[in-house]
């Protein structure tokens, strides 16, 4: 058995999910679970709290009110490269602030993927 990854990413410019779903499946990413989710920035302003108060100036123009977390198990470290390079081709490079991030993470055990 070939040694399978989990390719996650978090998505700010949720506007260009489909188009990135759309590049996973022409690569040969078959499946994937989208979430919508939240930072942390985000979850600390909707806080009343006056001990985090301060910090929502600090962060408020790095907060997006809504991202998508993309989770995909992958066959291989090249499967995951070709992914981040479509998703770079259409929101730009996950360098700059405000695009998102990914991780692949080596599976120990998996069950239920073919």
């Amino acid at each position: 058995m070939c040694r399978l990854y989990l390719f996650v990413l978090v998505l700010n410019k949720t506007e260009k999910l489909n188009k990135i779903l759309e590049k996973f499946v022409d690569i040969g990413i078959r499946g994937a679970t989208v979430l919508d989710s939240k930072g942390m920035g985000e979850t600390i302003m909707e806080c009343e709290s006056p001990v985090v108060g301060g910090l929502r100036k600090l962060i408020f123009n790095q907060c997006r009110s809504q991202n998508n977390t993309i989770f995909s198990v992958v066959e291989s470290l090249d499967k995951a490269d070709a992914a981040v390079k479509e998703v770079e081709k259409i929101i730009g490079s996950l360098d700059e602030p405000g695009t998102g991030i990914y991780f692949v993470i080596s599976l120990e055990k998996v069950k239920g993927v073919s």
